[in-house]
């Protein structure tokens, strides 16, 4: 099927919503700067208006080692973007799930996952566990507490759990607040996989509240 070029730009053009983060598509995010915003750096695909883009990460900015790169002490500066217009957000082609938090909501989040969220949300960086070989630093993931709105990443559609449940570490994207997951190893697992393989260790979320996250997709560590 093709279109003349006034047919193409008409069918592409930005949607004129009036919610400060707008899906352009399942993999464009459009969000109003005005209240300030925080974002994985490269994830910029274009802007309009009068914005600025700020490097944060230090001490003093809260994001240290927000976004490990490949189990490293080296942490992916993540942006800080203010001004007056929107910005176009996304992350190598994985879909955008917008969730809002309320006052008394939080869900901790991959690190490599964490697209953008509003300034005024709360955020604490930690690491889960440790994953021997490739994996050995851990896991970075980013606790996020409302009230504000949060975008999330995911390698296609995602599937979302109940605990007791055991996941793949490098599949898992996020949990609900009230989980805090443990690091454990499936010897059998290990046995048909091999030795090597990460394959064994899983996340385990125990529990009988709360949610756990999934993708049908497998993050090396390091991998947006």
């Amino acid at each position: 099927m093709t279109s003349n070029l006034d047919e193409f730009v008409t069918a592409n053009a930005p949607a004129e919503g009036r919610e400060r983060f707008e899906l352009e598509n399942s993999k464009l995010l459009d969000v109003d700067v005005a209240d300030g915003l925080l974002a994985k750096v490269g994830s910029m695909v274009a802007y309009e208006g009068d914005v600025s883009f700020t490097g944060v990460s230090s001490a003093e900015g809260g994001l240290t080692g927000f976004l490990k790169e490949k189990a490293t002490s080296e942490g992916t500066p993540v942006m800080k973007i203010e001004g007056e217009g929107s910005v176009y957000l996304a992350d190598q082609e994985k879909r955008i799930q917008l969730l809002e938090l309320g006052a008394d909501e939080g869900i901790s989040v991959n690190g490599n996952d964490v697209l953008a969220f509003e300034e005024r949300v709360d955020y604490e960086i930690g690491t889960i566990g440790s994953l021997g070989g490739a994996s050995a630093a851990g896991l970075t993931n980013v606790f996020l507490s409302g009230p504000g709105v949060v975008a999330v990443t995911t390698h296609g559609d995602p599937l979302v759990l109940e605990p007791p449940v055991s996941t793949d570490p490098n599949a898992t994207v996020a949990w609900s607040s009230d989980l805090s997951p443990s690091i454990g190893a499936n010897r059998s697992l290990g046995d048909m996989v091999g030795q090597s393989s990460d394959e064994r260790y899983q996340m385990q979320f125990d529990g009988n509240s709360g949610f756990v996250v999934v993708q049908p997709y497998e993050e090396a560590p390091g991998q947006g």
